[in-house]
């Protein structure tokens, strides 16, 4: 009975510390949430820092705070893999993919595997796994506000991205036009809108293959949540404002009886009942 209840006592825990990693309605989970969200913008303003010409003992400051970063996050990844329930799953979700990508290149640094560092950029992607923080923060509450984010977080994140992955492979070749993170976001920001003043272009042979992936990858992202906007836009045309007692949502269809996010009974129909 005791190894039983230990057992027992142990699920619960897992439990319970699984639930906190995507909770955002109790304070410990908002905590949880907010503070690997700020650890993941600091990470990202570390790398746009470390292209500009600072102190070499400012530099190795910034390198002994992105290595705390790198170790919570693996601390944060090991956590979250001994409380999933289904490890193999848990492996290859994408949300977890993107998190084993944020730290690996640290680790495989030690081994001086440089090249790999260049994968540092995309750990900004692991705001994917925390866009209800920021729909959290900006009390964002309509269809229409939280498709509007994802564009504009995915319009950011394919610039952020791929202007840190140019910087990373033009600097070297090409330090007098890419000599900069700002360098590099004028090019991404004037080549995705397609303006193309000429003044920026890529040397090598992967910063151009880079730039071809990031056109292909905007012009296939961004117009497919556009048109899942202007769907949005559409269906809001024909719903109705009743706010919902339960959690404030105000967006129903004119026939709904029920919040169709908390299942809470609508205001309309609560004095008809």
């Amino acid at each position: 009975m005791d190894k039983e209840g230990e057992v027992e006592g142990l699920k619960l825990t897992r439990k319970r510390i699984a639930f906190y990693f995507d909770d955002l309605e109790t304070p410990l989970g908002r905590v949880v949430s907010f503070s690997i969200t700020g650890l993941i913008l600091l990470s990202s303003v570390i790398f746009v820092v470390q292209t500009y010409p600072i102190s070499s003992q400012f530099r190795d400051i910034l390198e002994e705070i992105d290595r705390v970063i790198v170790i919570v996050f693996a601390c944060e990844y090991v956590i979250r893999f001994w409380v999933a329930e289904h490890k193999i799953k848990f492996f290859f979700n994408p949300f977890s993919l993107i998190d084993l990508v944020a730290i690996l290149p640290y680790f495989l640094g030690i081994f001086n595997v440089s090249f790999l560092r260049i994968l540092r950029w995309f750990r900004i992607l692991r705001l994917i796994r925390f866009i209800d923080v920021k729909i959290y923060i900006f009390r964002l509450q309509t269809e229409d506000g939280i498709i509007f984010a994802r564009i504009l977080f995915t319009l950011l994140t394919i610039i952020f991205i791929f202007s840190g992955l140019i910087y990373q492979v033009e600097s070297p070749v090409n330090p007098e036009i890419f000599g900069t993170f700002l360098d590099a976001v004028y090019f991404s920001v004037v080549t995705m809108t397609t303006v193309g003043y000429g003044d920026v272009v890529p040397f090598s042979e992967p910063g151009r293959f880079l730039t071809i992936l990031m056109i292909l990858t905007g012009i296939a992202l961004i117009p497919w949540q556009i048109g899942d906007l202007i769907k949005q836009i559409v269906k809001t045309a024909n719903k109705v404002e009743t706010t919902c007692p339960g959690c404030g949502w105000s967006s129903h269809d004119p026939d709904a009886l029920y919040c169709k996010r908390c299942s809470t009974l609508l205001n309309t129909h609560r004095s008809s009942g």
